[in-house]
């Protein structure tokens, strides 16, 4: 791997335990004022809500920028959102805010790899993301946790700068100023990240316009790579694929924290651990996927969805940690060994198909979607007294059922169109340029 690669990684890192951290604190917040769960539950679907409006402009922005500056504007942004949430505004709206950010972080984040690495290394550079993005899950689930727990957050209330009389005075302002370190050594790394040769794509500009006018051309532009990418006989299987995948394992990290509070008993800071449990078996399958994968072959994963959402619904008859804790592992594994293949080849046809920022920006509208809409139902089947129970069930069940209808899809491409199926299996076989 390149130089540049463990930059990206490091950036990469930071920002994502701040964000993870940051969920596990607004989660909080909101109990500790008495909010009703759906809005807790609604945390993640606010989060993504502007990864889906901003999907036509981010993926542009990325291509008209060099992606290190993209990473840090976009950092700067979450830390705004920080800051609202540390200085009282409702933690939806804060999150919100974040989740902003983050939609412009991302088309740059990933659209990097396919610039500074040729397509041979893309499972490989995929699987340490993800890897090392699932650790930051891990580490900021239980960071936000412990944070918020009466231990640390005493030990933080107890400090006091010399001369300095700070406003900080709940464990939850304690740990939101612990946060926003975390975004400024993000925003450092931000910095250091080199600028590849991959020409810029300008926004185009029509002086004669208002910049309203302007914004709006990205609209058609989007749309046609969106339907480009959906219309590829690799692109459609690993999209949706990695659209379903995103959206329940999203919405999952929420629902976890909700199964073991009803399951275990488990406060906000033990179940947080829980999350982190399926984040470590994520990782391992990351990990194994990038040695054992290679790009020509990720449609072979697909019945690994199958099966993952069929277990599931076996998370209802768990009562025990004992038991909780290696099937969460083994949850999370089968997880990351699926999504790592099928997430670099999404991004080696969008790369070969439009643009790395552009293919990024529909991939995360689609998979933002579905985290967004899986949310709102989620959000709506609370409010109206589904337990958590049933939400598991359901999302099994979708989980199990859709990844059968996206394997049907595949065999019916192989049988209907054998030769552009090999075609395109060819060229990510021997496609070694940037």
């Amino acid at each position: 791997m390149k130089r540049g690669f463990y930059t990206i990684m490091s950036a990469q890192f930071f920002s994502s335990l701040a964000d993870n951290a940051l969920f596990v604190v607004a989660v909080d917040l909101l109990i500790n004022a008495g909010a009703a769960e759906w809005q807790r539950a609604a945390l993640v679907p606010m989060f993504a809500l502007f990864y889906v409006i901003l999907a036509p402009f981010v993926g542009a922005f990325a291509d008209a920028y060099p992606k290190g500056q993209v990473m840090f504007i976009s950092n700067a942004i979450k830390v705004v959102g920080c800051l609202l949430m540390l200085f009282g505004h409702h933690p939806l709206l804060a999150y919100a805010v974040v989740g902003l950010g983050a939609a412009a972080y991302s088309p740059a984040k990933y659209g990097i790899l396919t610039e500074l690495l040729p397509a041979s290394q893309l499972v490989r550079a995929n699987g340490w993301i993800e890897g090392l993005t699932i650790t930051s899950i891990i580490l900021g689930v239980l960071l936000g946790g412990q944070l918020v727990g009466p231990q640390v957050s005493g030990w933080l209330l107890s400090f006091d700068l010399p001369l300095i009389d700070t406003p900080i005075d709940t464990p939850s302002e304690a740990a939101i100023c612990v946060i926003g370190l975390l975004y400024a050594g993000a925003a450092w790394f931000n910095t250091r990240i080199p600028r590849t040769n991959t020409q810029l794509v300008p926004l185009r500009q029509d002086m004669s316009r208002s910049m309203f006018s302007n914004v709006m051309d990205l609209l058609p532009d989007f749309w046609r790579c969106n339907s480009r990418l959906w219309r590829d006989k690799l692109g459609q299987i690993s999209l949706s694929t990695t659209t379903l995948f995103w959206g329940v394992s999203g919405n999952l990290r929420y629902i976890v924290l909700a199964w073991s509070a009803v399951a275990l008993g488990y406060s906000t800071t033990k179940a947080s651990a829980l999350v982190g449990v399926v984040a470590i078996g994520t990782a391992v399958g990351a990990i194994l996927a990038s040695m054992r994968m290679k790009l020509d072959g990720a449609t072979r994963v697909i019945p690994l969805g199958i099966a993952m959402g069929l277990l599931v619904v076996c998370m209802n008859f768990i009562h025990s940690i004992w038991l909780a804790v290696p099937f969460l592992v083994v949850l999370g594994g089968l997880g990351g060994f699926l999504v790592v293949p099928m997430n670099a080849l999404l991004q080696h046809r969008g790369h070969n198909l439009m643009g790395s920022g552009r293919s990024i920006a529909v991939q995360n509208f689609n998979e933002q979607a579905c985290i967004l809409g899986l949310g709102v139902v989620y959000s709506m089947f609370t409010r109206f007294g589904m337990s958590a129970y049933g939400a598991i069930t359901c999302f099994g069940l979708l989980v199990a059922g859709i990844m059968w209808c996206i394997l049907l899809w595949h065999r019916h491409n192989c049988k209907q169109h054998p030769q552009e199926v090999q075609r395109l299996l060819d060229i990510a076989r021997h496609d070694h340029h940037h």
